[in-house]
């Protein structure tokens, strides 16, 4: 009874088979004449049984791993003599044809047994002995006292690997979609987050750690979910799932099912049961993007489950409760449709507790060519491999523009220009031709206004700006290394403790720019 508690210890309390049965076969040679203990395993959809693991008793001769092709009636007759659940024993070509294909090619005396959970067959468990030991009758039951516990050992072994093939499989995969977003994390950098935005940053970490409703304003193009992201980021909540809706988007008649879930059968279409946005978001943050074109009557819905956190399915039976942080965004003035009877009044004061205003590309110029220099590394690597720098002459004219697209047209312009460049060079210039003319919409004597102070904004950019340009590229080509042969100092010419230096003073984070 000992023996068996600890096989049972020894098989709970490892979670790869090799430790478990290395441990194992270390206790046998006090009940059995065994050399050697194997678990091999049964592949069903190719065909063979495959050595998992094998463990020492005694010291002696390795036995490596093998793998063994089976025949489909060879297949059949395993998952007989498993269901059958009787231990063989015997040597290798000496009449037992199971024998023969359960067992590798070593000489010596064998006993087999079947390993099965939940009624499933997994593999074998095998027992050798080497000449002059051999095994007797009496040896029977103690090895069918092995077959459970080892069964349990080998299944926690395939599901260990299991969940780490998934995890690597689902890392990969994240790697992938990062690089085809041309991101190095899931969350955005915020460019201009120490500059033009420190403000909102600092609005930012002052609302993220609690949970109050957050209303971002700004323009089209200029970041609003770049921001909601951020707040998400920043919370507590940072660990469940960010969801974004885009309350234009959604067709009137679908807006409840989309928000809230419909039960099978509730329309018609309703095939299945369907989680909403709020279910999807619950324990995370729920972004309600262009929440100004919600209809009043989706109003009054979505103002039920901001005060109490309750909703119903399209069709449900009982209310469901979720704990969701809501974060909404718009680009309309939301107290001049209160006026006008077009946004319901309570639902403005629920989700405007604290509004960040998030001011235009045009109102903080300091921010262009950090933007732009960001835009233009990523899209030189997707063009051409290598990141693309702006001139001064650059700089001076997407200063000079009025971007009334915002961040989402200054990408747009870099790209183009990056595109006009064949993935080589940056044609700033045929870029913003047509978009100058077609969307600036600015007369000759504004025109003529805004040269002058982007003239004046060069020349700032000159100073501090460029050199924070310039070194942010240098960590973005590095990977955020700053010291070494290939590290930013050296890329630049100057000393690593001079870098860090100029780093500290133009308040560059350089652990953004390196890669996990």
């Amino acid at each position: 009874m000992d023996f068996v508690l600890s096989v049972w210890r020894e098989a709970c309390r490892h979670i790869e088979l090799e430790d478990s049965i290395d441990r194992i076969a270390r206790l046998l040679p006090a009940h059995l004449p065994a050399d050697a203990m194997m678990v091999r395993g049964l592949n069903y959809t190719q065909g063979r049984l495959e050595t998992a693991a094998v463990g020492l008793c005694r010291s002696g001769e390795t036995i490596g791993r093998s793998v063994s092709a089976c025949t489909p009636d060879q297949v059949n007759g395993i998952l007989d003599w498993c269901r059958r659940s009787t231990i063989l024993h015997g040597r290798r070509n000496d009449g037992e044809p199971l024998l023969d294909v359960l067992t590798p090619d070593v000489d010596g005396d064998w006993l087999a047994g079947p390993l099965i959970m939940d009624d499933h067959p997994m593999g074998v468990l095998l027992l050798l002995a080497r000449a002059p030991r051999m095994f007797e009758a009496h040896h029977r039951p103690v090895a069918q006292s092995l077959l459970e516990p080892m069964a349990v050992a080998f299944a926690n072994d395939f599901h260990f690997h299991e969940v780490a093939r998934l995890r690597e499989a689902v890392e990969a995969e994240n790697r992938a979609l990062l690089s085809r977003l041309d991101r190095d994390a899931v969350a955005d950098t915020i460019v201009g987050g120490d500059s033009g935005l420190r403000h909102v940053m600092e609005r930012i970490n002052q609302v993220a750690p609690t949970d109050a409703p957050v209303l971002i304003l700004g323009e089209t193009g200029s970041g609003k979910e770049v921001l909601a992201r951020a707040i998400h980021s920043k919370s507590r909540r940072a660990s469940g799932p960010v969801v974004r809706v885009n309350c234009g988007a959604i067709p009137p008649g679908l807006i409840d099912s989309e928000l809230f879930g419909h039960e099978r059968g509730s329309f018609t279409g309703a095939v299945n049961v369907r989680r909403g946005w709020f279910e999807r978001a619950d324990g995370g943050t729920l972004f309600l993007d262009e929440i100004g074109e919600l209809p009043l009557d989706a109003q009054v819905r979505l103002l039920r489950i901001l005060q109490d956190g309750t909703f119903e399915r399209v069709g449900g039976p009982k209310p469901l409760k979720v704990d969701v942080r809501i974060v909404a965004a718009t680009h309309r003035d939301l107290q001049a449709m209160v006026a006008e009877g077009n946004f319901r009044e309570d639902l403005w004061y629920r989700i405007s507790v604290f509004p960040i205003d998030l001011p235009p590309l045009r109102d903080r110029v300091e921010d262009i060519a950090p933007l732009a220099a960001h835009f233009a590394s990523r899209a030189g690597r997707r063009l051409g491999g290598t990141p693309l720098t702006l001139t001064m002459e650059d700089i001076e004219l997407l200063a000079s523009y009025p971007w009334p697209g915002n961040v989402r047209e200054l990408a747009a312009v870099i790209e183009r220009a990056a595109i006009l460049g064949n993935g080589r060079g940056l044609r700033v210039r045929a870029a913003l031709g047509p978009v100058t003319i077609k969307t600036g919409r600015m007369a000759p004597k504004d025109w003529a206004k805004r040269s002058a102070a982007a003239a004046s904004v060069a020349e700032s950019i000159t100073l501090d700006a460029a050199i924070k340009m310039h070194i942010i590229q240098a960590l973005q080509a590095t990977q955020g290394r700053i010291e070494g042969r290939f590290g930013a100092a050296a890329r630049l010419g100057i000393n690593a403790h001079t870098l860090r230096a100029r780093m500290r003073k133009l308040g560059i984070d350089w652990g953004r720019y390196r890669k996990p």
